[in-house]
């Protein structure tokens, strides 16, 4: 499994998510950051339509569930154990 997090630079609920994950996640799930601005076309493929969204991929690639706007540790790791 992976997690990809859509973000972008001018974002600040992306950037609040982002320092959450750093300073309290100690999870083995590995987290993939996409800025939209960046690689749109990954955006596009996954239908990102704002950010920050995290998107929880089984180890296939194929979607599980994803989680649209800011979300605290707790949130976080809930949304990984589904």
């Amino acid at each position: 499994m992976k997690v990809l997090k859509f973000y972008a630079e001018w974002c600040g609920p992306c950037k609040s998510l982002s320092k959450i994950i750093e300073q309290h996640y100690t999870g083995d799930v590995p987290i993939e950051n996409i800025d939209i601005d960046k690689n749109n076309a990954m955006a596009k493929q996954y239908n990102i339509r704002s950010v920050p969204v995290c998107v929880l991929l089984d180890d296939t690639g194929n979607e599980i569930r994803r989680q649209s706007g800011m979300m605290m540790i707790d949130q976080f790791e809930k949304f990984l154990k589904g």
